[in-house]
């Protein structure tokens, strides 16, 4: 096994980046999900509500990342370094740095609503909830339970035929479903990898990184978002419905929680540990 693809999302909800390489701390890799969008109330703006955002790329940049969007000149925004101000709306975070003016002007006018831009500056102070695998001292980012999200290219492949099977089943044409509706950071690929086998994986050494299992996760109506139309539809979340639900929800991927620093690239070995 070895890793197939790599991605950061730079901006909570925004398009992600494919990248070869990157650096790996405590909290996830460098500059994944440490800004995010809220509007004029503090509230998290995310592609569940707003798919528009999905047509907005972050690009990481050194000390900060560039804006992107149809129809709009890229913006550089460097991280701030002003205090945490912004009062905000999500799960063991009450504040969070402004990005600035510009940022939040270019933001505004690419999704179309009032729109602020805003940085955590310090992941030690939204700790992992106990609840979805953290202990004490593991740090996060802006990502919604854990550091990293994994998947493998098997358990893609075989949703894929599933959905296929059910559209044949209802006279209708298969919708094609990408690894990117499910925004993994971490992609496992491997000719003798089971469909599904990280479900069972409790620690995994990927490159020169361990990292220890959080939770496996549940998949939300975003995943229904086709990522470049931003049309909505029925699934995944249709088939998975079928074929991989319990307690009450649906399952793909699995949370991890990076067990000390490193690097990670796109080819290096996969070995289970735990």
């Amino acid at each position: 096994m070895h890793v197939g693809a790599l991605t950061l999302f730079p901006v909570k909800s925004l398009r992600g980046v494919a990248v070869r390489e990157a650096d790996v701390e405590r909290h996830g890799l460098r500059g994944d999900r440490r800004w995010m969008v809220v509007d004029e109330h503090g509230e998290t703006l995310t592609a569940r509500r707003v798919p528009e955002m999905l047509a907005v790329t972050a690009t990481p940049t050194p000390g900060g990342v560039v804006l992107s969007g149809d129809g709009l000149p890229s913006l550089t925004v460097l991280e701030p370094r002003g205090p945490a101000t912004v009062a905000v709306d999500l799960s063991r975070l009450h504040l969070a740095t402004a990005a600035g003016e510009a940022a939040d002007a270019w933001m505004t006018a690419a999704l179309g609503r009032p729109a602020q831009l805003v940085w955590l500056d310090d992941p030690s102070r939204r700790p992992v909830s106990p609840t979805h695998g953290g202990e004490t001292g593991d740090p996060l980012s802006l990502a919604d339970a854990a550091p990293l999200l994994l998947t493998t290219t098997a358990s893609l492949r075989r949703l894929q035929a599933w959905v296929a099977d059910e559209a044949q089943a209802r006279g209708e044409d298969a919708v094609s479903i990408g690894m990117e509706r499910f925004r993994p950071n971490l992609v496992v690929d491997g000719d003798d990898l089971e469909p599904f086998a990280e479900d069972a994986w409790r620690r995994v050494r990927v490159g020169e990184v361990e990292y220890r299992f959080a939770e496996h996760c549940d998949r939300c109506v975003l995943t229904t978002i086709d990522p470049v139309t931003r049309a909505g539809g029925k699934e995944p979340l249709r088939t998975l419905a079928r074929r991989r639900r319990w307690d009450g929800k649906v399952w793909f991927g699995v949370r991890m929680i990076p067990v000390a620093a490193g690097r990670v690239a796109v080819g290096d070995p996969v070995v289970v540990t735990g």
